[in-house]
């Protein structure tokens, strides 16, 4: 369409006092973050628990989610509306301090664009935020104990994830402590004798594996009579406060259980379908050293087929018979996923997707 005369020096005019249209809040909050150094981003995490705002974000969930900025602004975006927002990276910002990164969060009202003026869509980094840390591996030369529970009432193949995870474990040399259909209190009172039993290895404990199969739903395991048991409670009772013993070890978790009901139908593609406490000489962060596997988003069920077991667990089998121990464990289910989400089978007649969610709080790379 032709412009009548003078309609674009009109266009540009009202260009001038465009306002910039801000990007999504967990871009705004990253793009901030980003230019925290290591140290800085610690410490915004132990000003952010004691901010002035409401719903504070859970301890663990700080841990487990937040810790590098990407994950820390999507816990922020999940936690806290807009303004909401604003008023947290005040408070944390003002306290570190960075009065540098206060303007953006100063006025929630959006910034207008002059003439010519490029906006750019992140901040540069400084110099010392581009340098990262050498990492190495976590000494499993100490005994590699692993819990496993399974609920196998009402889970046809679970009995087939036993027999997985049990080959699996072999491979991987650890020693096993077996808790088949426990009620709530079995459970419980199993994996704290567990727990305890960590705390009185004189030689020392080289990793920490906690499998949990069982129905359930997002935060939660349900034993075989109904009984919930919180997932959270489970993984405080392996913090550095409560078993020193395990004091930067690598503590792995893989729950096998949905996280509710939803289901992930999928979108149409190309592809066939498939059948189907305290530290002596220095702090730890109270959670640390975490490595926590779940089989679905959350809200959503796991897959298990009634004659070869869950779709994680099979897949873990496989890739390690096929690949073994060469890659760290963050790599090892990364490839696990690969094979999880290339996988399809039929649920009461309906496709249903999965892809496996990982949260870490490790600090080394973990081979076994």
């Amino acid at each position: 369409m032709e412009e009548s005369p003078g309609s674009g020096r009109h266009l540009e005019r009202n260009l001038w006092r465009t306002p910039l249209k801000l990007p999504p809040l967990p871009i705004r909050l990253q793009e901030t973050l980003d230019q925290l150094s290591p140290q800085e981003l610690r410490d915004f995490r132990t000003i952010l628990k004691n901010v002035d705002a409401e719903p504070r974000v859970k301890e663990l969930r700080l841990e487990l989610e937040g810790g590098n900025a990407s994950g820390l602004a999507q816990l922020l975006a999940k936690y806290y509306d807009s303004e909401a927002a604003r008023r947290v990276m005040v408070q944390v910002l003002q306290q570190l301090p960075r009065a540098d990164l206060l303007p953006r969060w100063r006025s929630a009202a959006p910034a207008v664009v002059a003439a010519g003026q490029v906006i750019p869509r992140k901040m540069a980094k400084r110099s010392y935020d581009c340098m990262e840390d050498e990492l190495d591996c976590y000494d499993l030369s100490g005994s590699r104990k692993a819990f496993l529970m399974c609920v196998q009432k009402n889970r046809p193949g679970a009995e087939q994830d036993i027999q997985w995870m049990e080959e699996w474990l072999d491979q991987c040399h650890f020693e096993r402590t077996l808790c088949i259909d426990p009620n709530k209190m079995e459970l419980l009172e199993k994996i704290r004798s567990f727990r305890d039993g960590l705390n009185e290895i004189k030689d020392g404990v080289g990793c920490c594996l906690v499998t949990l199969m069982s129905h359930g739903e997002e935060g939660f395991l349900k034993m075989n009579n109904g009984e919930k048991v919180s997932l959270e409670g489970i993984f405080e009772m392996f913090n550095n406060k409560n078993c020193p013993a395990l004091h930067e070890k690598p503590k792995i978790f893989i729950i096998q259980a949905c996280r509710g009901e939803r289901r992930d139908i999928g979108v149409e593609t190309d592809d066939e379908p498939m059948d189907s406490d305290d530290v002596s000489e220095k702090r730890l962060p109270t959670f640390s050293d975490y490595f926590i596997i779940y089989p679905t988003r959350a809200a959503h069920v796991a897959l298990r087929d009634p004659h070869t077991g869950s779709v994680m667990i099979r897949a873990m089998s496989n890739v390690f018979q096929e690949y073994g121990n060469k890659w760290h464990i963050a790599d090892f289910f990364t490839k696990v996923n690969n094979r999880v989400v290339h996988s399809e089978f039929n649920l009461q007649k309906e496709p249903v997707k999965v892809t496996l969610v990982m949260e870490s709080t490790l600090t080394k790379f973990v081979y076994f």
